[in-house]
């Protein structure tokens, strides 16, 4: 990734209803999201000018928010247009779309209830999370300290910033060690997903991957799942435990900036990325690759 610093670069975001030079795109620092994570984002990819999935992500984006109880003042259809005009503005047709909202300033403590809600959207040139050579070598994945909160204690399922700050703790301790990411496992000690992917498993021919549901369930998750149904790949859904690792003969983990990347060691574990793993990848990114530009 380029190491020019996000809030000093040319373009446009788009911001509440506008589309505004992107080093105007500024929020006090009073603001309720940046100190109560009243904040919910999407992370998208557009491969050929297409957004891949694009009103699956505004939907979800508009849920998230509903579950951290405020509406965001656009529909889906709105956010949809929001971020191609967005892309175009940008001159971009491979890019990463990042949305987000948030509570406003006009309230500064735990009870915000009449803060503006504000909408901004953001794109920028971002090339796949993990080169070719290396994905098919097998990232390397720690396991994590911090594990996915309870659902009774966070709105799990919600994309919601405040959700990432164990997940950027547990990220930064990984890197440190060299590793590439963390594997984190549940609020009762099962195997739940990564920092920022989902994880699945091949044993015999199927593919298991755990049952998300104190975790969220990715759109790229939902979409591998379908991909290996077609390919006649049995998937199963169900818990995992940490003593199971040891038992898997290949894994990979998903998710819009991982895509499809198969994994060669968590923690004391080894894999060997094979043809199932590799055969996913492939159908995955036959899948997001625009018919017209695949021609």
């Amino acid at each position: 990734m380029s190491l020019v610093p996000f809030h000093d670069r040319d373009g446009y975001i788009w911001m509440d209803g506008k589309l505004i030079p992107w080093r105007s795109a500024q929020v006090h620092v009073l603001t309720h999201g940046l100190h109560y994570a009243s904040a919910v984002f999407e992370g998208e990819r557009a491969y050929g000018g297409v957004i891949y999935k694009c009103t699956e992500h505004s939907a979800r984006l508009r849920k998230s928010a509903e579950l951290l109880d405020f509406e965001i003042p656009f529909s889906v259809e709105e956010i949809d247009a929001a971020k191609m005009a967005t892309l175009k503005a940008n001159g971009q047709t491979d890019a990463y779309v990042r949305p987000i909202a948030w509570r406003g300033s006009e309230m500064m403590g735990v009870s915000a209830q009449h803060n503006t809600i504000h909408l901004a959207i953001a794109t920028w040139e971002w090339p796949s999370y993990f080169d070719p050579a290396t994905k098919m070598k097998g990232i390397r994945l720690d396991i994590a300290d911090f594990r996915r909160p309870d659902p009774a204690t966070a709105p799990s399922t919600s994309k919601a910033a405040g959700l990432y700050m164990i997940c950027t703790i547990s990220k930064h301790r990984a890197e440190k060690k060299g590793y590439a990411d963390a594997l984190m496992f549940d609020w009762q000690g099962r195997v739940a997903e990564c920092t920022g992917a989902n994880v699945f498993f091949i044993k015999d021919g199927q593919v298991h991957t755990p049952i998300a549901d104190c975790f969220l369930d990715g759109i790229t998750r939902r979409t591998v799942i379908d991909l290996c149904k077609k390919r006649g790949f049995e998937v199963i859904e169900r818990r995992i435990m940490p003593e199971e690792l040891s038992s898997f003969n290949e894994c990979f983990i998903t998710g819009t900036a991982a895509e499809v990347t198969p994994v060669s060691e968590i923690g004391p574990y080894r894999y060997t990325p094979g043809n199932m793993s590799k055969t996913i990848l492939d159908d995955y990114t036959a899948e997001v690759t625009p018919k017209a530009a695949a021609a």
